[in-house]
């Protein structure tokens, strides 16, 4: 299993995503047997976020993970208007309880907020300190906003990352890199099977006799320091996601993609979803 460090601890390339896990009820049972698939298969990484289904994700992941705390690196997210010096102590507690756990092992700002920065660092600080959470890190924030944050104690910036969402090449990633903060990227295949339907990603995943999820996500892990957590809820998804480890693109197969997605040439908006 290829891992990477992220603040002392190492953790896989890929892990799983939960957005949109929790909102159906008839879909619990397979959502919990995929994330065990999961973590069966190394993707031992588990994102999720209290704004998921309104909490209804991190009690998936609790019921998902009961017996196999141990074997998992558990990652949730505060809300901005819940983030507060009261706020994220409060929000904690309700998303330790729904995930049937003491500690978080990495707690996001899930994006900018009303709140100063500078307060909800003090919130995660202290929750840190109390042990209910181990590491904190922040979401959707752009270059300015981690210059802006300044803060060695931030561990990662989770955003939006894709080969149809490469703005973040320009400027955020090549920093995120030199100061060895891993970059935790969602949507990782991209949204609404879109970019899954590129004739240049088909004509790839043909070659290896792969899907074109598998070799998106190759691609992506090309990049160092770089987590991807795309979501699955088939098994034969989870297999797959597992099994871009394994799939090593060659020079020509990433000038193909680099023509069909070119790398951005000046600043673009941060993507956001």
């Amino acid at each position: 299993m290829r891992t990477v460090d992220l603040a002392g601890t190492r953790v896989p390339v890929i892990g799983q995503g939960t957005w949109h896990m929790g909102e159906q009820p008839a879909q619990r049972g397979r959502e919990i047997v995929a994330l065990r698939q999961g973590i069966e298969l190394g993707l031992s990484l588990i994102d999720t976020a209290e704004m998921y289904a309104e909490g209804g994700a991190e009690q998936v992941v609790g019921e998902a993970i009961r017996g196999l705390r141990d074997q998992v690196f558990l990652v949730s997210k505060v809300y901005p208007h819940n983030a507060s010096r009261k706020g994220v102590s409060a929000a904690c507690e309700r998303s330790l309880r729904r995930l049937g756990t003491e500690v978080i092992d990495l707690y996001l700002l899930h994006w900018r907020g009303q709140y100063p920065l500078e307060e909800t660092v003090e919130a995660f600080e202290r929750l840190r300190e109390q042990g209910k959470i181990r590491r904190w890190g922040v979401s959707n924030f752009d270059l300015d906003d981690m210059h802006e944050l300044d803060n060695p104690a931030c561990v990662t910036n989770q955003v939006q990352y894709s080969l149809e969402a490469r703005g973040i090449e320009f400027d955020l990633l090549p920093w995120c890199q030199t100061q060895r903060m891993p970059l935790m990227a969602y949507c990782p295949v991209g949204q609404g099977g879109r970019l899954l339907r590129h004739p240049a990603l088909a004509e790839v995943a043909e070659r290896y006799a792969a899907t074109p999820a598998r070799v998106a996500l190759a691609w992506l892990l090309k990049q160092p320091g770089v987590i991807a957590i795309p979501k699955a809820v088939e098994l034969a998804h989870v297999r797959d996601n597992a099994a871009a480890l394994d799939l090593c693109l060659d020079a020509d197969d990433l000038q193909r993609l680099d023509v069909a997605f070119p790398s951005p040439r000046r600043k673009q908006p941060l993507a956001v979803i």
